[in-house]
C-alpha cells in the first residue's frame, strides 16, 4: 500500500497519524536520481536533463518536435 492511501485511511485517528508519519514519511532527497523527476509523466530513469528540459526519453520523443528539435535520422 502506499504512504497517501494509507495515509488518508487514518487521517482521523490524530495519534495514530503522528506516529505513522514519523516513521514512514519518505525524506525529501538531496541527490541521486530521486531528485529529478519528469515533468510530464513523473518517471525518474532515462531522465534528459541538458538545457533544463526534465523529460524521461520516452516523453521527449513525443515533444521533441514541440520544443524545437528536429529528427535527422
Amino acid at each position: 500500500m502506499s504512504y497517501e492511501r494509507v495515509r488518508k485511511q487514518i487521517e482521523q485517528k490524530p495519534t495514530k497519524l503522528a506516529r505513522y508519519d514519523k516513521f514512514n514519511k519518505s525524506r525529501e532527497r538531496k541527490f541521486g536520481k530521486g531528485v529529478h523527476k519528469c515533468r510530464k509523466c513523473g518517471r525518474t530513469g532515462g531522465l534528459i536533463r541538458k538545457y533544463g528540459l526534465l523529460y524521461c526519453r520516452q516523453c521527449f520523443r513525443e515533444e521533441a518536435e514541440k520544443l524545437g528539435f528536429k529528427k535527422y535520422s
